[in-house]
């Protein structure tokens, strides 16, 4: 490999390899020839019902409780209009999703990060502000594999959260793209399969365990919440692509999806591997947690490094970061995510000796 070949560890996305081209070929030929007529057609807002239908019976809700979307980013942004105004508490993890940072600030809401710990938020930290006054709206948590921390919500963090969003009237947004993406680890309950209060709102994608391009996501709620949302994108777009949808609905009843489900996790479990001892070989004195699952590991760097300084630094190098600080309000200058989705096995190695390199060089 030479030295012109960008090595990125910056982009959360699985590499072509590890997607089913061929088939997400052959589901798409079984869309248009078993509903030609609902695949061509624009649909409703709530998205392509068949999936909508499938969707409900993974998660044991009714159809009612599921708006399909284009992407789950777009799910994101769906609820944050509906239930944030201006000046409103909301609560994230820090550190947490940039764009859900971005998407919060743009609203005017009132941003209270609480501490994230390797078993996940610090739920003493969010039941002290809560008992300070903070009335937050809802509460954006990633539960599984966070992004970008990587760490896994534990089961009675779960509990806990569930008990003070009923106490404090609070919405839990689970935002969990990650779920299906383990490697090591058993599986956990969702907060909303655990959920006895109509407290939390779930959203999740096929981006992670189809591919990225297929842009299909999910919430799942209350109905009335749901339908609420589902009148605004009918004004906003109609409805969302009802070829992608159909084609993610085949691709699903076939059962493709588990043995995309089970590449995708294995070739990733063995990527977080690698790039685990790559670090630890070749970065003394970095910290941190190895995820169970998902896509990235996020790495504290020594106090002498600075982020700003290795962006570039790396980037002349050929390995492509993205600073911690992107992922707080303050804070992360010694810290970078890194995803191992997008690089193979015989990437890695080489990625993390660039980095190394370049942390020597903005250290000297």
């Amino acid at each position: 490999m030479t030295a012109e070949q960008l090595i990125s560890f910056a982009r959360g996305a699985p590499s072509l390899d590890i997607v089913d081209v061929a088939g997400l070929k052959a589901a798409a030929a079984r869309a248009f020839d078993a509903d030609p007529a609902g695949v061509t057609a624009y649909g409703t807002s709530v998205g392509y019902v068949p999936l909508r239908k499938w969707i409900a019976d993974k998660h044991r809700v009714t159809a009612d409780q599921v708006i399909v979307t284009n992407g789950s980013l777009q799910a994101d942004a769906f609820l944050f209009h509906h239930l944030v105004q201006a000046g409103d508490d909301v609560i994230v993890e820090k550190p947490t999703y940039d764009r859900t940072l971005l998407n919060l600030q743009n609203l005017g809401a009132k941003v209270h990060p609480v501490t994230i710990e390797p078993d996940g938020i610090d739920v003493d930290e969010l039941r002290g502000l809560l008992e300070s006054g903070v009335r937050p709206k809802l509460a954006h948590i990633i539960p599984n594999y966070q992004n970008p921390a990587g760490v896994t919500l534990s089961l009675e963090k779960r509990r806990t959260l569930l008990a003070l969003a009923a106490e404090y009237g609070f919405v839990i947004f689970e935002d969990d793209p990650y779920v299906d993406i383990r490697f090591r680890g058993e599986a956990l309950p969702s907060m909303l399969s655990m959920d006895e209060n109509a407290s939390v709102v779930h959203a999740s994608s096929f981006t992670k365990t189809v591919c990225p391009g297929v842009r299909v996501g999910y919430l799942v709620g209350p109905a009335a919440l749901i339908d609420a949302i589902a009148k605004k994108a009918t004004n906003l777009y109609i409805s969302p692509g009802m070829v992608s949808e159909a084609i993610v609905h085949q691709f699903c009843l076939s059962g493709d999806i588990d043995r995309s489900v089970q590449t995708v996790s294995a070739a990733l479990g063995e990527r977080a591997k690698v790039l685990a001892d790559a670090i630890r070989t070749h970065i003394p004195g970095a910290t941190f947690t190895e995820p169970d699952g998902g896509y990235f590991l996020w790495v504290d760097l020594p106090e002498d490094v600075d982020v700003d300084k290795l962006f570039s630094a790396a980037m002349k190098k050929g390995v492509a970061i993205v600073k911690g600080s992107d992922f707080l309000l303050e804070g992360g200058q010694h810290s970078v995510r890194l995803a191992f989705s997008a690089v193979t096995v015989d990437q890695i190695d080489e990625g993390v000796r660039r980095l190394a390199a370049a942390i020597d060089q903005v250290r000297a």
